[in-house]
C-alpha cells in the first residue's frame, strides 16, 4: 500500500527529457526581437494598471511578462552548475530589471495621476507571506518546466508571484522621490526573484537533472555558503516584517472591539474614530455633552481592560450639546461646509422644539400638582387634580385645530352644585383662562 501511494506522488513518471527541460530553459531567458516587445508591452501595462488601480491590467501584465525566463534560468543553472549559462541568465534578467525600471519610471515621471492607490501600497511591505508565495508559486512552475505537466501552471505562477508590478512600483518610487516605495517594492522583488529561483534550484535536484561541469568538493560549498547568504539577508527582514504585521492585525482587531463597546459612552455618541496599527493610536469624536477629565480617565481604563495599555487614545469633541443648542467643538479643528452648518441648524430647530415640549409637559405637570395644593384647603373633598392642554380638532376643511385647557377633579364625596360653581369660577380667576373647561368626576 505505501509503495501504491509513493508511486502515486512519484514525478519522475512524468519527467520531461532532460535535453528538453535545458533547451526550454535556454530558449526563455533570451531578450531578443519579438520578447523584447512582449517585455515592454508589459511594462507598459503594469505602470498603467498601478496608476489607473486596475487590478485586471495588472494582471494582464503578469501574464504577458517573460521576466520570469532568466529567473528559471539563473535557479536551473545553479543547480547543474552551468556556469556560461548562469551568465548568459544574469545578463538578460539585469537587462530585463534595468529596463523596466527605467521605463515605469519615465511613465509616472510625465504621468499627471501621482497618487499611491491601493495597488500600488499593497507592493511596499513585502512580508514573510510573499516568501511562501514566491516559493511555492517558484515550485509549481519548476514543476511544470521539468515535467510533461504544462496547461495552466505557468500563466497561475506568473499572477501568483507577481513579478512586473513590483518592478513598476519602485519605478514609481523613483519618479515621486518616494524611496519608501522604491525598497520596498524592490525587496519584493528581491524576495519573488531568490525564492523562485530557490525553487528552481531544490526541484532540479529532486528530479535528479545532471550536472553540466563537475566542480571539486570545495567549490560547491562556497556555492551553497553564497547561496544560504543570498537566502538569509532575503528572508531575515520578511520573517521581521511579518511579526509586524501581525502585531499590527491583533491590535486593529482589539481596537476595533474596544471602540464597539464605547460607541455609546455616557449618553454621548461616538461620531466617527480612526484605529492607526502602525501608530498604536486610536482617535475617536464623540458628540454630546462635553467629555471632562474623568470621562477620558475612564474611557483609558477600559481600553487597558482590553490590553491596549500601550495604546494612544485621542479623544475629541465633535458636535456639543450645550445649554439648549448644537455646534461644533472649537477643538475639534474641523471645516465647517456650508452643508454642515445646515444640518447643524436642523439639529438645533429639532433639539429646540424637544425641549419646548419637555417645557410645556412639565409645565402641565406642575400646574396640575400646584392646583391640587392650593384647592385642598379650600375644598377638602377634592383628591385628585388632573390639567391638561389637548389640542381639539374639527372636520371642517381647512380648519386648524384649537387648544384647550382641562381641569379633571376628583372628589371623596360629591360636590354640589353651588360648590361646583365656586371652585369653577376660583379656576378660571387663577389660571387666567374664561374658556378652561372643568370637569368633576
Amino acid at each position: 500500500m505505501l509503495k501504491s501511494f509513493l508511486q502515486i506522488l512519484s514525478l519522475r513518471q512524468d519527467a520531461e527529457a532532460f535535453d528538453a527541460v535545458h533547451n526550454a530553459v535556454e530558449a526563455d531567458i533570451v531578450f531578443k526581437g519579438a520578447r523584447i516587445w512582449v517585455l515592454i508591452s508589459a511594462i507598459i501595462l503594469a505602470s498603467v494598471g498601478l496608476n489607473m488601480n486596475s487590478t485586471a491590467v495588472i494582471i494582464g501584465a503578469m501574464l504577458i511578462s517573460p521576466i520570469m525566463g532568466p529567473i528559471n534560468g539563473m535557479g536551473y543553472s545553479i543547480a547543474t552548475y552551468d556556469f556560461p549559462l548562469l551568465r548568459k541568465s544574469f545578463k538578460n534578467f539585469s537587462f530585463a530589471v534595468a529596463s523596466s525600471l527605467l521605463a515605469s519610471t519615465l511613465y509616472f515621471a510625465i504621468s499627471p495621476l501621482a497618487s499611491a492607490h491601493s495597488e500600488l501600497l499593497a507592493r511596499t511591505s513585502p512580508t514573510i507571506y510573499d516568501v511562501l508565495i514566491a516559493l511555492f508559486g517558484g515550485l509549481a512552475g519548476a514543476i511544470s518546466l521539468t515535467t510533461k505537466l504544462k496547461g495552466n501552471v505557468v500563466p497561475g505562477v506568473a499572477i501568483a508571484t507577481a513579478l512586473m508590478p513590483p518592478l513598476c512600483t519602485a519605478g514609481f518610487g523613483l519618479a515621486t522621490g518616494q524611496f519608501s516605495f522604491f525598497f520596498g517594492a524592490l525587496y519584493l522583488f528581491a524576495i519573488n526573484s531568490v525564492f523562485i529561483g530557490l525553487a528552481n534550484v531544490g526541484f532540479a535536484r529532486v528530479m535528479r537533472i545532471p550536472l553540466r561541469s563537475s566542480l571539486e568538493d570545495e567549490k560547491r560549498s562556497r556555492i551553497n555558503r553564497i547561496i544560504t547568504a543570498v537566502i538569509l539577508v532575503t528572508l531575515i527582514p520578511s520573517v521581521y516584517f511579518g511579526y509586524v504585521l501581525v502585531k499590527k492585525d491583533h491590535f486593529i482587531d482589539t481596537a476595533t472591539r474596544f471602540v464597539r463597546t464605547v460607541s455609546l459612552f455616557k449618553g454621548d455618541f461616538l461620531l466617527r474614530y480612526e484605529i492607526d496599527g502602525d501608530a498604536r493610536s486610536i482617535a475617536m469624536v464623540y458628540g454630546g455633552h462635553p467629555l471632562t477629565a474623568s470621562d477620558k480617565a475612564e474611557l483609558n481604563r477600559r481600553a487597558e481592560a482590553f490590553g491596549l495599555e500601550k495604546a494612544t487614545l485621542k479623544l475629541e469633541q465633535g458636535l456639543v450639546i450645550d445649554n439648549g443648542q448644537v455646534y461644533l467643538d472649537k477643538l475639534n479643528q474641523m471645516e465647517t461646509t456650508d452643508r454642515q452648518k445646515l444640518e447643524i441648524a436642523r439639529l438645533n430647530a429639532a433639539l429646540q422644539a424637544n425641549i419646548r415640549q419637555q417645557d410645556s409637559i412639565r409645565q402641565v405637570r406642575y400646574t396640575g400638582l400646584k392646583l391640587l395644593r392650593e384647592l385642598k384647603p379650600l375644598f377638602p373633598q377634592i383628591t385628585s387634580s388632573l390639567y391638561a392642554e389637548p389640542y381639539l380638532f374639527s372636520d371642517s376643511t381647512g380648519a386648524k385645530p384649537q387648544q384647550k385647557s382641562y381641569v379633571l377633579l376628583s372628589a371623596s364625596k360629591p360636590i354640589d352644585r353651588a360648590d361646583r360653581a365656586k371652585v369653577e369660577r376660583w379656576l378660571k380667576a387663577r389660571l387666567q383662562n374664561d374658556s378652561l373647561r372643568v370637569v368633576f368626576e
